[in-house]
């Protein structure tokens, strides 16, 4: 009774399903904890690196204190004097608003009322920052309205990078504005766009027909973050050149091009390295002379950001829903198994799964460039896991396969037919058996004459060990001559040539007949040698008998569940057994080869025999012509 098995067609997208659910589920699992972030974060930057800078923006202006302008005024923190200047003098040029980057809670004289009169004018935005847990708050000047200061406080990633922008932040008394989101509002509300209620939520800031999303913990590829306050993801324009920029100097000299600065935003704060006023970004890492970028650049980057989403210019980052992202990168993990399972050679997988993962973080790229962060580092990881994963499933499968055929094959085949069916297992195993197979393959029966007269003779202990040493001998040689030991017969064996991998052609056929017959010649040969050896240790002599028959049969797996064995059955099989037994007294060599025409048509003249003619063997109504083989014909 056989017990039944699942077709190998829904085994394997068992396989595939099955492993690529855990790898997926593992993957969602420990992103949801944070272990993909670094990856997906240096994927980020990455793809910032590579995407092109957009275009200096002319909206805005940046006016920067360099070490040389700190220099030329031989102090630091700069006079409030010099900066009140630098006010007056961008005004005459009607710029749209000036937002001013540096602290001034505290007089810095000469020319401290100076700077509070500027200080009142309209359309200046002065800074202060949000108190910390150590209490570190820095007060805006003394007399600017609220609704002109802005805090320039920066958030930071965990790994320092800041790849997002804060715009609000809720204190104990009130909400604040950042120090980009004032310039922007101000400069937008001279083209009549103001702040509205969002339409998604009502509590969400929207500035003309774009809506900013509040970024939470969890959004994009963060899993591990601060999302307190307001945020957005910062959506870098260039990495150096994003804004014009004139020096402080320039400005006091009045050696500026006015129209820089008429209806355009400007900026004045410190770019000197001495400030310390600089954060790493995601340029960071390639950018060996400029690593970390002043922190008044990056107060521009997000007013021009402001101002394209408000303006519809470009469109903010956007991305999935959790359940979107898991079929994503479920999608990329089953086409990694799949690939993995069908592709065997390993260096045509190694090629495949490569251009696999890099079509992935392509498609990530082209979506990245067009505003969406869609999971990145997640979908190469689970390519590169299930892949690892499936060939190591399908080594273990096939080793158990081998295991099996091996068994099934009686682990006596040479290593030239053991490597062919390798080679054929996908063929050859069919839920767990190899199936029947029609062949035309040639047959080897051989018998030792007097056997039972022998037995009496000896020890049963001594007789094992006599006939493993003859079977063993004979056995070589099957082996030696790409023939397959289909069973042990006592004091025989039936050896086949010609399976299990199917001879199509007359030349595959005639050459399993020549290798049969080679082979029975060695086991003479090797018989003559053990009588020798056996008469020196006086043990008893042996003689052998060998029938070969060339013709059709049906070889595959015999048996049950609990056993198989791999069984050839066919009239070929019984006339090559009735050769071996027919005659047992007409023998006088030490092996006695007999095959019948239909073997003897693939020798083409390479053997001598003798006919026997036509003959009756046991159980055949037919008479088969039969021959005795006397050895290789040059040798006689």
């Amino acid at each position: 009774m056989q017990v039944a098995a699942l077709p190998a067609i829904v085994l394997v997208p068992l396989a595939i399903v099955a492993t690529s659910t855990v790898v997926t589920g593992c993957l969602l699992s420990v992103r949801q904890l944070g272990g993909l972030q670094p990856l997906e974060l240096a994927s980020y930057d990455l793809m910032v690196r590579l995407r092109p800078d957009r275009a200096t923006d002319p909206r805005v202006l940046l006016v920067a204190i360099t070490e040389s302008d700190i220099k030329a005024q031989k102090r630091w923190p700069l006079s409030d004097l010099t900066i009140a200047t630098a006010l007056q003098k961008l005004q005459q040029f009607h710029p749209s608003v000036i937002g001013l980057d540096v602290y001034r809670d505290l007089p810095q004289a000469p020319g401290t009322a100076a700077l509070a009169k500027q200080l009142q004018q309209a359309n200046v935005i002065a800074i202060t920052k949000v108190q910390d847990a150590d209490d570190l708050g820095v007060d805006p000047p003394p007399g600017v309205p609220d609704d002109r200061i802005g805090f320039n406080d920066i958030a930071t990633d965990p790994d320092g990078v800041i790849r997002r922008g804060l715009l609000f932040v809720d204190t104990d008394n009130t909400t604040l504005y950042s120090f980009s989101l004032r310039l922007a509002i101000a400069s937008l509300r001279q083209q009549d766009i103001s702040p509205q209620a969002g339409v998604l939520n009502p509590s969400n800031l929207r500035l003309g027909k774009t809506e900013f999303i509040p970024w939470e913990a969890t959004s994009g590829q963060y899993r591990t973050v601060d999302a307190k306050g307001y945020q957005i993801l910062l959506n870098y324009r260039a990495r150096s050149q994003a804004v014009r920029q004139v020096t402080l100097t320039q400005v006091l000299n009045g050696a500026i091009d006015p129209s820089w600065v008429n209806g355009k935003i400007v900026l004045i704060g410190t770019t000197a390295r001495s400030a310390k006023d600089r954060f790493l970004t995601p340029y960071s890492t390639a950018e060996q002379q400029t690593a970390s970028m002043p922190g008044v650049v990056i107060h521009a980057q997000m007013v021009s950001q402001f101002l394209d989403a408000a303006l519809d210019q470009q469109p903010l980052f956007w991305f999935w829903f959790p359940w979107a992202e898991s079929i994503w990168i479920g999608v990329w993990v089953v086409l990694g198994a799949s690939l993995a399972w069908f592709i065997r050679h390993p260096l045509g997988l190694c090629l495949v799964i490569t251009l696999t993962i890099t079509i992935a973080l392509g498609t990530c790229y082209v979506l990245f460039l067009h505003q969406g962060w869609v999971p990145t580092a997640a979908p190469a990881v689970g390519i590169a896991v299930v892949a690892i994963l499936v060939v190591s499933y399908r080594a273990q499968q096939a080793q158990r396969q081998q295991i099996m055929m091996m068994k099934l094959l009686g682990q006596n085949t040479s290593p030239e037919i053991a490597t062919a069916l390798w080679k054929s297992r996908d063929r050859l195993l069919k839920s767990g058996k190899l199936p029947g197979q029609r062949l035309t393959a040639t047959m080897l029966f051989t018998d030792i004459r007097n056997f039972s007269t022998l037995s009496e003779q000896m020890p049963p202990e001594n007789l094992l060990e006599w006939l493993n040493e003859y079977l063993s001998a004979i056995t070589q040689e099957v082996k030696a001559n790409q023939g397959i030991i289909n069973k042990f017969t006592g004091d025989g064996l039936l050896a086949v040539f010609g399976v299990p991998i199917n001879r199509v052609t007359p030349i595959e056929v005639a050459q399993d007949a020549r290798l049969a017959v080679e082979c029975a010649l060695a086991m003479g040969d090797r018989l003559q040698a053990l009588n020798q050896d056996w008469q020196q240790r006086h043990l008893p002599s042996a003689q052998m008998r060998v029938g070969i028959f060339t013709g059709p049969i049906v070889a595959g797996s015999l048996g049950g569940k609990d056993r198989l064995e791999y069984g050839v059955i066919g009239d070929s099989v019984n006339i090559a057994s009735r050769l071996e037994s027919y005659a047992k007294d007409q023998q006088t060599e030490a092996c006695r080869i007999l095959i019948a025409k239909d073997t003897l048509v693939h020798l083409q003249d390479k053997f001598a025999v003798e006919p026997w003619g036509p003959l009756a063997l046991k159980g055949k109504q037919q008479l088969i012509d039969v021959y005795r083989v006397l050895g290789y014909a040059n040798d006689l």
